[in-house]
C-alpha cells in the first residue's frame, strides 16, 4: 500500500464516522502533540539500549511503541488531508532545506545546530 492509498483509507475512515468536523488543523496538531507525549512516556527513565532490548524481547512493548508511532503518523497524514498538502512533496521539500543547512562535510558526526556550523 502506498502513501496515497493510506491517505484515502484514512479519509474513508474519517468520513464514515463523520469526524471531519473534528479534524481541523488545531485539533490535529494537538492530537499529534498528545500522541508524541504518549510515545515519550514509553521511553521515560530508559536508556537507548534498554529501549532497543525491550522492543526486541517484549512483543507487548513493541506493539505499544508501534501503536503510538502509528497514531502520530495517522494524525500527521490526516493533517495533510485537512490542509490539502501532499506529504511526499512537503517531506522532500523539507529534506532539500535540511541538506543545505547541514552539509555532510560540516555536520557529519555531530549535533551542532546549522547556524553554529
Amino acid at each position: 500500500m502506498d502513501l496515497k492509498e493510506i491517505k484515502q483509507k484514512l479519509l474513508e475512515f474519517r468520513e464514515e464516522r463523520d469526524w471531519s468536523k473534528f479534524h481541523d488543523p488545531k485539533n490535529l496538531a494537538e492530537a499529534i502533540s498528545i500522541e508524541s507525549g504518549e510515545l515519550l512516556e514509553l521511553f521515560l527513565w530508559k536508556e537507548k539500549q534498554d529501549i532497543i532490548e525491550e522492543i526486541n524481547k517484549n512483543k507487548n512493548y513493541e506493539e505499544d511503541v508501534s501503536d503510538e508511532l502509528a497514531d502520530i503518523l495517522i494524525y500527521c497524514l490526516q493533517m495533510t488531508n485537512s490542509l490539502n498538502l501532499d506529504p511526499e512533496k512537503i517531506i522532500f521539500n523539507k529534506l532539500e532545506k535540511v541538506i543545505k543547512k547541514y552539509p555532510v562535510e560540516k555536520a557529519k558526526g555531530n549535533v551542532i545546530k546549522y547556524n553554529k556550523l
